[in-house]
């Protein structure tokens, strides 16, 4: 498994950071995880193929992590796509993203490749690949806002989750409602992904402490916290140190070695 970060950023706009997304290469499938706002120039800036993904996962509906997706299918269309593209997405918000995706005039008749979506369920295993799956658990992020929905119009789906092959294993927090949202599930991995907007410094070792991942990488990082977050992980022991991993865009991970800061 190998792991591109293509943004590394929180949901306010940088010019040092593109939105939070990263591309999991896996059993010779790449999916995208997650693809807010200026996920084609991030893609561009990281020198990956549009055409070399095959599917796209998206966590939750803020736009930092889905707002990009029309351009991105634009992109894709006018490089005269030609491979499938396989769109993941949780079951409650099937039917939005579909209309969204219509709404932008991305009309399955005028698209030259084939569209698939394909949503899932909390809890259930979903195969991307032969060798390549993922299970996905609700987290408390979007629960805040559920006192502003009092038609029942939105589905309130923020998802963390658990990826594996047969190579390494990852969890991917998400953007979380507390800290009690990173021990949602109880494996241990090589990677622990995590956001840092929603959680403090001091809950990094309380997680390394419990869960004790190999490695625990920090994105999500917005740019006034990205000097205090630098300053909190040099002020750690060497042997801690090394475990926490401050990502920023193009930083990789595979299985042989992760290089850190």
């Amino acid at each position: 498994m190998k792991i591109k970060f293509l943004g590394t950023g929180s949901g306010q706009t940088s010019l040092n950071r593109f939105h939070s997304s990263f591309l999991i290469s896996s059993s010779e499938h790449n999916l995208l995880v997650d693809c807010g706002d200026g996920i084609s120039k991030a893609i561009l800036k990281q020198n990956v193929n549009f055409n070399s993904i095959d599917s796209i996962l998206i966590s939750h509906f803020h736009a930092d992590h889905f707002s990009g997706l029309p351009s991105l299918l634009t992109q894709m269309k006018l490089l005269s796509r030609k491979n499938d593209l396989t769109i993941f997405v949780h079951s409650s918000e099937k039917d939005f993203l579909e209309d969204f995706i219509f709404h932008s005039y991305l009309f399955k008749e005028r698209i030259t490749f084939d569209l698939k979506m394909i949503s899932f369920d909390v809890e259930i295993e979903i195969k991307v690949s032969e060798k390549f799956c993922f299970v996905s658990k609700l987290n408390s992020h979007l629960d805040k806002y559920k006192k502003y929905d009092s038609e029942y119009k939105l589905g309130f789906t923020s998802l963390s989750f658990y990826f594996k092959d047969d190579e390494n294993s990852v969890i991917y927090s998400g953007d979380v409602g507390s800290e009690n949202d990173l021990y949602l599930f109880d494996q241990k991995v090589d990677w622990f992904i995590t956001e840092t907007t929603h959680i403090k410094k001091e809950n990094v070792l309380e997680l390394l402490e419990k869960s004790d991942p190999k490695e625990i990488i920090l994105t999500h990082i917005g740019d006034d916290f990205a000097k205090p977050l630098n300053e909190f992980r040099q002020s750690l022991p060497n042997h801690i140190k090394s475990r926490i991993i401050l990502a920023f865009d193009g930083f990789e991970l595979n299985q042989y070695h992760s290089g850190c800061l």
